[in-house]
């Protein structure tokens, strides 16, 4: 989550449901073509992005009944080496129009850009057409004044700006500056959003809301290159003006989303409005009042041994705590624990490994699998609850010569703030259930052509027309709160300042002239055997 970055996006599909029981048998899941364009990104410069990002955010009655479960198939790569984009479609307006926006958990605001703007990008080198949302084209579309219920509780978190001078029907505006010195401000407006919902009914239906989003008609810094430029962000955060907050409050979908996102240079994955079941998902608490996602981690082991590491580091606090955030590209870890668990994996891995130190990072040379040579470590959170970190989950391939393979530990010290992003969320099904404030998770291949079966729930089975996909189906199950629900996807996820594009979501541990020395170390015989 930016303290508003952008965010990934992922083409919004429309997905219709097959009519009738005797429907053929399920053909092959879905294949994911991407249509992105990869354009290789210094590790320097990705980690000053995850820096610039956590310093601008902060880090460092009775439920409504639920219609359905709202699914977003995702388009994107998570490629370390590639500029992954994640980004979705929405439909907003009358007469309604699709927007790209990048999809952030880390914050909390749908906003797009509208005309007239200034500095936004009329292009994209995503080769997607831009759209500029215009509320006075729009029958149904309301600019919100100051004087609104919503707007009053968006300026308690901050995420909305009125003047003391304004007159109570003035604009309810609001400005967003990320980490990195990009920004965007404008004001909000309220408008129908059309998506596709499966009902209780084992039916789907073309369902529309009327939701608030943000009307961004100013933008700086890196938001108005056109290289990798959306339409907007689409914040899946956990505050009043979410729109998972607004559509469940309107009864339209669950309190809770999932995703899994696909670990391979392909990427893409799956994103829902709903829970993705899977017998194997754990569940522990989220920490109350917070505005990440932050859980309460309590130790680290590594093969099975548990670290000598002060449970203390990782207590929430305004300095410190643990947030799962799928904005950030690598993974951070608290100065006190970073130590011990380089040094443990190092002393774990196969005799056949040679190990470099080079600029600092700790890095390996091997001819053998990671999974065979390396160790698996495992965090512990509240309740006992384990994540498994397997060896692709903390180490970051940066090349290659004949048979040797070069790889570095890819988590990266941090003061305070213990942060889990892509690269260890990767290939992992993952529940945020908002409504009982806990997460789950549970390892999965998410490259697989469905995910599991839950043996009482019934299976739908969904085609997904888009441009970015052929033809096929992908079935995914998936339950609603009330448990009745099932729902069938392909996608993947990303708030409120987020806009370190979550286009760049992407991982880049050691400098690309690190990788390049080790190469020329191996090729002139100066790596020994170990």
């Amino acid at each position: 989550m930016r303290p508003p970055e952008l965010a990934l996006s992922a083409a919004f599909v429309v997905v219709a449901l097959l009519a009738g029981a005797a429907a053929a048998p399920f053909p092959a899941a879905l294949t994911l073509e991407r249509a992105l364009p990869h354009k290789g990104v210094s590790a320097e410069h990705l980690m000053e992005r995850d820096r610039a990002r956590h310093a601008g955010r902060g880090l460092l009655g009775a439920a409504p009944a639920v219609s359905g479960v709202v699914d977003f198939p995702v388009e994107g790569s998570a490629n370390p080496y590639m500029v992954g984009l994640y980004f979705t479609r929405v439909k907003l307006g009358n007469p309604a129009k699709e927007y790209f926006v990048q999809i952030d958990t880390g914050s909390d605001i749908l906003w797009v850009s509208c005309s007239p703007c200034t500095g936004c990008p009329t292009s994209s080198g995503l080769n997607i057409q831009l759209e500029f949302f215009n509320p006075d084209s729009s029958s149904t579309s309301a600019r919100i004044p100051c004087s609104d219920d919503r707007c009053t509780a968006a300026l308690q978190t901050g995420e909305a700006v009125c003047q003391t001078s304004d007159s109570p029907s003035s604009p309810c505006g609001y400005t967003f500056t990320y980490g990195d010195g990009s920004g965007t401000s404008g004001y909000y407006v309220s408008d129908t959003m059309y998506f596709d919902t499966v009902m209780g009914n084992e039916q789907t239906a073309n369902s529309s809301a009327s939701v608030v989003f943000g009307c961004s008609n100013k933008q700086s810094g890196d938001l108005m290159k056109s290289d990798r430029a959306v339409d907007g962000i689409f914040g899946f955060g956990q505050h009043q003006l979410s729109v998972i907050s607004q559509l469940y409050a309107l009864g339209v979908s669950p309190k809770t989303f999932s995703h899994c996102l696909k670990g391979s240079d392909n990427g893409g994955g799956i994103l829902v409005l709903g829970e993705i079941v899977e017998p194997g998902l754990v569940f522990t608490p989220l920490v109350p009042q917070q505005p990440h996602y932050n859980l309460n981690l309590e130790s680290i082991a590594v093969s099975g041994q548990k670290l000598p590491i002060d449970s203390s580091l990782f207590a929430t606090s305004n300095t410190q705590g643990t947030i799962v955030d799928s904005g950030t590209t690598l993974v951070y870890l608290v100065d006190g624990a970073y130590d011990p668990f380089v040094n443990a994996i190092t002393a774990a891995v196969s005799p056949s490994v040679q190990s470099v130190v080079n600029k600092g990072s700790q890095c390996f040379v091997t001819t053998s699998s990671v999974d065979s040579s390396f160790p698996t470590a495992t965090l512990i959170f509240e309740g006992g609850v384990a994540m498994n970190v397997k060896p692709e989950n903390y180490l970051l391939q940066q090349g290659s010569s004949g048979d040797n393979v070069f790889w570095c530990i890819g988590w990266q010290r941090s003061q305070g703030i213990t942060i889990l992003g892509d690269l260890v969320l990767k290939d992992k099904i993952f529940v945020y259930d908002l409504a009982n404030m806990r997460m789950g998770w549970a390892d999965y291949d998410c490259k697989l052509r469905s995910l599991p079966l839950s043996g009482s729930l019934s299976l739908y089975q969904l085609t997904v027309p888009s441009p970015f996909l052929l033809p096929g189906s992908l079935s995914v199950n998936v339950t609603s709160s009330s448990g009745k629900n099932q729902y069938v996807n392909t996608g993947q996820f990303d708030v409120n300042g987020s806009p370190w594009p979550s286009s760049y979501r992407i991982i880049g541990l050691v400098p690309t002239g690190i990788a390049v020395a080790l190469v020329h170390m191996l090729i002139f015989g100066v790596l020994g055997s170990r």
